[in-house]
This record gives structure tokens, C-alpha cells and sequence, in this order.
């Protein structure tokens, strides 16, 4: 990245080949759409490129790339103008090698998963899916939230529980 912020902008094709896939499973995430979540990856990489003079040199690449990522979804969240329905969003994961029955025992959990991610504030289901990234540690994650590595293991602790509660409650259980 910084040689593509020194002008060298054909190595921004290589930035993309390595992380477009990663970026488009963030988006798809948090959108649960195929078609916006390719458009924030494209908007992503426009975004890197015209703000590219932000990036430092010696920096990791992978927060400040996030940073965008966070910062063009919740773009995206207030352009919205009108919600899709989780059930429209939701498309089957099966790949028809397992038995029937135990693709739609994983769809139907992958199902209440979503829908328990969905009860989440935006900014839990962001802080729940980056603390996930291997790429990502909590250091980088206090700079992408701009408080304490102690402030994002509690608001990481917070939203696993959360989640867990949320997942019970659509599940028809107690919490």
C-alpha cells in the first residue's frame, strides 16, 4: 500500500486480488446480501485509493483497510431506505455433498445464527466479526475503535454474551 500511495497505482490490482474475499465475507456479514456486499467491496477499493495519502508507511495494512471498511458500511446502513427481511436476505449454504438432513439442521442454524446476529447493534456484530479475523489483533482493534485493548475485550466478552442470548431467544429457548 505504500507504494501505491507514492503513485504507483497498478499494485492496487494485487491489493485486491489478495483481499477482495476476506472484504466481501465482512460485507456479507453485515449486509447478508451478495449484491451490495460486491458493491461495498468495489467502493472499498475506490475509497483506498482515493484516500490512500492516509495511509503511513510502516503501518499494518490490515487496520487501516478495516477502518475504511467500518466506515463505508455504516454509509451504507444510513442510505438504506428500506429493510429487507432477514428471510429474503438468507440464501442456503448447502453444497450437496452432505445428507439432507444434516444440511437443514446447518441451515437452520446458520438460519438463527443470522437472525441472532441481526438483533445486535451494528457495532457488536462489527466488533464480534473483526475480533474473528486472524489477520486483526486486539491492539489493532483499539485503534479501529479508538479506546483501550482492555475497552475492546470487555466489548468483545459483551457481544459473545449477547450473541448467546440473542441466538437462545430466537431459538425459542430462555436465556
Amino acid at each position: 500500500m505504500a507504494k501505491v500511495r507514492e503513485g504507483e497505482l497498478e499494485l492496487l490490482a494485487i491489493l485486491f486480488e489478495r483481499h477482495h474475499g476476506r472484504l466481501f465475507n465482512f460485507f456479507y456479514r453485515l449486509t447478508g446480501q451478495q449484491g451490495p456486499s460486491e458493491d461495498l467491496v468495489q467502493e472499498l477499493f475506490l475509497r483506498m485509493l482515493k484516500y490512500r495519502h492516509t495511509f503511513r508507511e510502516g503501518a499494518p495494512f490490515s487496520p487501516w483497510m478495516f477502518q475504511i471498511a467500518r466506515n463505508l458500511h455504516l454509509n451504507h446502513l444510513r442510505s438504506l431506505k428500506s429493510e429487507v427481511s432477514l428471510e429474503e436476505r438468507i440464501e442456503s449454504f448447502s453444497d450437496g455433498g452432505d445428507h439432507p438432513d444434516m444440511v437443514l439442521e446447518r441451515d437452520q442454524h446458520t438460519i438463527l445464527l443470522k437472525r441472532a446476529l441481526d438483533r445486535l447493534p451494528v457495532r457488536k456484530r462489527e466488533i464480534l466479526m473483526l475480533s474473528r479475523r486472524p489477520d486483526l489483533n486486539y491492539q489493532d482493534l483499539a485503534s479501529l475503535f479508538e479506546c483501550t485493548v482492555s475497552a475492546v475485550k470487555v466489548q468483545v466478552h459483551r457481544a459473545v454474551k449477547d450473541l448467546r442470548k440473542a441466538f437462545l431467544e430466537v431459538q425459542g429457548g430462555t436465556s
